[in-house]
């Protein structure tokens, strides 16, 4: 049974990790000014993944990650493919997709929802 000191703490702390989320989506869309902040972002996200288990900002954690690593995967092969026209399209097709998932995230975050992560 829960009381209700502990449904505030609770309260609390999904405040506390929506505010650390909020914060991973502005620093990802910071990347594309200052690339280190995206490396930020990831810490943050792995150092306050397992106090999400079981909320429904885990999602939002979830998917932020695997934009990250995605991403970074993408990045790499468009650059190594550089040499050729393919590689600047798939910059490019990666940067729209990361501001996508970006965008979409925050927006759901903002209006409560999780992502389909």
């Amino acid at each position: 049974m829960s009381t209700p000191m502990n449904d505030s703490r609770r309260q609390i702390d999904l405040q506390s990790l929506k505010n650390h989320a909020t914060a991973v989506y502005a620093l990802q869309a910071l990347s594309f000014l200052l690339g280190i902040t995206y490396f930020v972002a990831i810490i943050v996200n792995y150092v306050k993944l397992d106090d999400t288990h079981g909320t429904w900002i885990e999602s939002h954690f979830r998917w932020q990650i695997r934009t990250f690593w995605f991403s970074l995967l993408w990045f790499a092969l468009g650059g190594l493919l550089l040499i050729i026209v393919v590689g600047y399209l798939i910059l490019i097709a990666n940067g729209l997709w990361m501001i996508y998932r970006i965008v979409k995230g925050w927006l759901n975050l903002n209006d409560g929802k999780p992502m389909y992560a």
